[in-house]
């Protein structure tokens, strides 16, 4: 089976045919796919394009969670914990097999840690009202170390049990991309925007681009332009204006991936109060365990950040204080960071902790609409509040938003998690079909991990990737699961990938060489 819709060419085609639209997203991570989905929705013309693939940035590199924020609700910004529990319960309708409830644990190291929690979640239950995934309880010590056997038995009370979300995010973002090509609008990656056209009253009417892959420049016009790049929206910014001040300060998470072994049960652990005020997690996640995340103010933004020692140390130190069996750098399956696009502060604060993580649309005197601030379970919202803005300034006519009950591509039901295949959803089936297809797209890529050659075919066909990077990044998660095991396959993957995109034997060594580059920023020394 082959998803026309979704071949590069015929996109390609598509923005040939069509010079003017209703809306024109730059970035195509949660932000920008947000805003195209409820655009969409609404049956506005529209257009995504990013400069290299979905969710390159920040929205790949995520803690995994679909959640009301937790620490959100100590601080007492009671508003944007609600709102994302309501998009929690929606995402999880809408996206279910990739959207599933987690339950974590907070233990308790002080007796009164324990009626303190048990109210404070409580009342994150209350908030999530008729979207709530389940009550909250208090456990005692004996429960609590049966649940998470690896849990520091001495000085333990009991623990907390509260319910929250837990995704696959660059899945999530190629879904949504997915999405929106099936609603008629055209979600393209590897194109890149370099400059903004106005009309005479100086107003913002459409932007430059090109294929980065081929070199053709396209010229777009657009009655609403929306600045969606997340940390790079300074940069579309002064196209606009060369000496617009700066809107973003990007602060750093960092996550270290271990097996199994360290947290075995179903449970994840949040621990609320670290050294420096911040919480941690440990999640289990595509069975591996995710441990992070930091907050660390960084001055510059890049696509492929690299964690600090003082955060993998932080991570390490703070894990081994609550589990008895030691993380050690060794243990390290692969490690990835994240930068947040957080509203500059004004004057000198620098604690990013402090800055609100609520989004934010501004509008600039040429009309072009930049969306900020933000994160993965509010993306919808944050595409609906930038449409309505479009609206209300007048580049839009009134049309009302349906994006709330909006299925996400490949959605169905998803209970048994066994089979990393899950992921797929409906395209499960036809993945299996093709790896019967051709006995060698049965087989695994590496032989100690889950993944198959038919997964690399799929992608390169049906999912828009054009890398090996991309494959083993975004489609397939090696790289964030299995560093090492992740460049071990590049090689493979690179064959497949040149036989589906008809590439030669330089462009392999230029796609391994590459991987190999940007993958060693995964591998702990």
């Amino acid at each position: 089976m082959k998803h026309q819709e979704f071949k590069r060419s015929k996109l390609i085609e598509k923005i040939r045919d069509t010079s003017a639209w209703d809306v024109i997203v730059i970035g195509g991570g949660a932000s920008g796919l947000g805003v195209a989905l409820d655009a969409l929705s609404r049956g506005f013309k529209t257009i995504l394009l990013e400069q290299v693939d979905f969710a390159k940035g920040t929205s790949s590199k995520a803690t995994k969670l679909v959640h009301g924020g937790v620490r959100y609700l100590a601080q007492g910004d009671i508003s944007l914990v609600k709102e994302a529990l309501h998009e929690r319960g929606l995402l999880q309708k809408n996206a279910p097999h990739l959207v599933k409830n987690q339950s974590f644990i907070i233990p308790n190291y002080s007796w009164f840690d324990g009626p303190f929690y048990t109210i404070g979640m409580k009342i994150y239950d209350l908030l999530a009202g008729k979207l709530s995934l389940g009550k909250s309880i208090h456990i005692n010590k004996e429960e609590t170390l049966n649940r998470i056997s690896t849990v520091r038995p001495k000085g333990l009370y009991g623990g907390v049990v509260y319910q929250d979300g837990q995704f696959d995010d660059s899945r999530l973002a190629l879904n949504v991309a997915q999405t929106c090509i099936q609603m008629g609008g055209v979600a393209l990656n590897y194109v890149r925007v370099n400059n903004l056209t106005k009309d005479s009253d100086g107003r913002i009417n459409g932007v430059i681009a090109n294929d980065t892959e081929t070199g053709e420049v396209f010229t777009l016009q657009g009655k609403a332009v929306i600045n969606a790049t997340g940390i790079f929206v300074d940069d579309i910014l002064k196209m606009d204006r060369p000496e617009a001040k700066q809107m973003v300060r990007p602060s750093q998470g960092v996550h270290l991936v271990f097996d199994k072994s360290f947290l075995p049960g179903d449970d994840a652990i949040m621990i609320p109060k670290t050294d420096d005020g911040r919480v941690l997690f440990l999640v289990p996640w595509h069975n591996r365990v995710i441990v992070g995340t930091t907050d660390t103010p960084i001055d510059e933004h890049s696509l492929e950040p690299v964690a600090l020692e003082q955060e993998i140390d932080f991570i390490l130190k703070t894990a081994g204080r609550y589990l008895t069996k030691q993380p050690t750098r060794a243990d390290a399956l692969a490690v990835f960071a994240g930068l947040r696009p957080l509203a500059a502060p004004t004057g000198n604060s620098n604690k990013t902790k402090e800055i609100s993580r609520s989004h934010k649309v501004i509008v600039s005197d040429s009309k072009l609409l930049t969306l900020t601030g933000g994160k993965w379970t509010t993306f919808r919202r944050m595409g609906q509040d930038t449409i309505d803005k479009a609206i209300k300034i007048g580049c839009l006519p009134q049309k009302e938003s349906r994006s709330a009950s909006q299925k996400i591509y490949s959605a169905i039901p998803t209970s048994d998690r066994s089979n990393h295949m899950y992921i797929y959803g409906a395209d499960q089936e036809a993945i299996n079909e093709l790896a019967q297809e051709n006995p060698e797209w049965n087989e695994k890529l590496i032989a100690h991990l889950e993944f198959k050659k038919a997964e690399v075919v799929w992608a390169a066909r049906n999912e828009l990737a054009r890398t090996v990077e991309d494959v083993l990044s975004r489609r397939v998660r090696m790289l964030f699961l299995d560093a090492k095991a992740a460049i071990e396959a590049a090689p493979e993957v690179a064959k497949i990938l040149a036989q589906e995109l008809e590439k030669d034997q330089n462009w392999q060594n230029d796609q391994i060489a590459h991987f190999q580059k940007v993958a060693k920023n995964y591998i702990l020394k």
